[in-house]
């Protein structure tokens, strides 16, 4: 007997239990995100190699290190998309979404690294995206945070999350900082860790980051990035803080929270929880100003957000306040050959009449013992029985299975006008 084949690693199934979950975080999103007039765009998982290298850098460890990438039959090399910004734009730029537009889009869907697979970290994982084109004001990057913050309340976590923000400022007084910074950590780099003495050149703004205490420690002497700053960009981010201020959101200024990419600009901001241990993230914004013209589109200005949804979901099981109700309302049972037959015709009917309705038959028969545990298990309100007594007087019965009432014989137009007055 062969061995069963198993999941790749790092590629989780969802099961039933837990599709639950998924499904109330991705209406909640939906509806939300529809309510504030934001539209939503689909792209493909398979993009060319190029379209993040460029985006996301050669030198970053996502291209080094973590892509699915390969060649395909015409020798064009292809990556299995590991974030949605850089798809988001590259859509965006050839579909002319952009040019003299005001565009807010949203997507959801996975994304593929080659990580370490570890608790809310996955090879493949799932991003809830949104990005904003063509707007320049600190009042669009109050309200993507204002939006998400109602999300939070919507799913019961505004108790579990905490907003920290930052600026970076423009790219060119970034760029004077980095000369400054880069100096400064080569000048203490026997004391860095690792992984921040790699990034001293290529990526030195994420050495600030750095999750090592020693660094962290060394960091305390480093230059500030609020000294190199020119006076819009101060200006926009004083003005982020008086919409936050003036809609009483809390949040805490963090000088060490950035973003490693050149493109990114001016805001930058991040929910985080203490509730699911290193992976503390779960959602992470900023303003990316540069990219749309990195990809080869005209200057626009953008501002976005990932949330990773395994993260969230990890949040909702955990949480006593959330309750997702899967629960069937009816169910169907039926005894004997006959009673299938007439009872699919039956549930067909009752389809028809109250679509809205949920309604499990059960299928393969069973005893009417069996079949009354299976109503009881799937959490019904009512079990309509059917059986050859009922047939002959074409009738069925009602058993209200969660409440203390007596069962009662009724035809099919009266069975509909009781389910829709006890559900209902």
């Amino acid at each position: 007997m062969p061995s069963p084949i198993q999941a790749v690693r790092g590629m989780k199934d969802i099961v039933p239990s837990e599709v639950k979950y998924w499904q109330f975080l991705e209406s909640t999103v939906s509806d939300l995100l529809s309510s504030y007039g934001y539209e939503e765009i689909r792209f493909p998982v398979l993009e060319k190699t190029e379209l993040f290298k460029r985006s996301i850098g050669e030198v970053t460890d996502i291209v080094e290190k973590e892509m699915y990438s390969f060649d395909d039959r015409n020798g064009d090399s292809l990556s299995l998309r590991p974030e949605g910004t850089a798809v988001c734009v590259r859509a965006a730029i050839e579909k002319g979404l952009l040019y003299n537009q005001i565009q807010k889009l949203w997507y959801m869907g996975p994304m593929f690294r080659h990580e370490r697979p570890q608790k809310g970290r996955y090879r493949q994982f799932h991003q809830i995206g949104v990005e904003v084109f063509g707007l320049t004001g600190p009042d669009i990057d109050a309200e993507l945070i204002l939006l998400t913050r109602r999300l939070w309340k919507k799913l019961g976590l505004l108790n579990n999350v905490r907003l920290e923000i930052n600026t970076l400022g423009s790219l060119e007084s970034r760029q004077k900082y980095r000369v400054e910074l880069i100096a400064f950590l080569t000048s203490n780099q026997d004391r860095l860790d690792e992984d921040s003495k790699k990034r001293i050149q290529s990526n030195p703004l994420r050495v600030l980051d750095s999750k090592s205490p020693q660094t962290q420690e060394i960091l305390s002497n480093a230059p500030r990035l609020m000294d190199f700053m020119d006076e819009e960009s101060k200006n926009h981010f004083n003005g982020l803080l008086a919409y936050l201020d003036n809609n009483e959101v809390d949040y805490q200024i963090n000088p060490r929270l950035v973003r490693g990419l050149d493109y990114y600009s001016n805001t930058v901001f991040e929910w985080i929880t203490e509730d699911l241990g290193a992976q503390g993230t779960v959602c992470a914004g900023g303003r990316f100003d540069s990219l749309v013209e990195y990809l080869g589109g005209k200057p626009t200005p953008a501002i976005g957000f990932a949330m990773g949804m395994e993260r969230l979901i990890s949040l909702l099981e955990d949480n006593a306040d959330i309750s997702i109700n899967v629960d069937v309302d009816c169910f169907m049972i039926m005894l004997g050959n006959e009673a299938r037959v007439k009872g699919l015709q039956l549930a067909e009917s009752v389809h028809n009449a109250l679509p809205q309705l949920k309604l499990l038959s059960n299928c393969g028969g069973g005893s009417m013992k069996s079949q009354m545990k299976k109503a009881d298990k799937s959490g019904a309100k009512i079990a309509i029985i059917l059986g050859e007594e009922e047939i002959k007087n074409q009738q069925v019965v009602l058993k209200y299975l969660r409440a203390e009432k007596d069962q009662v014989q009724c035809n099919e137009d009266q069975l509909i006008e009781m389910i829709s007055t006890y559900i209902f």
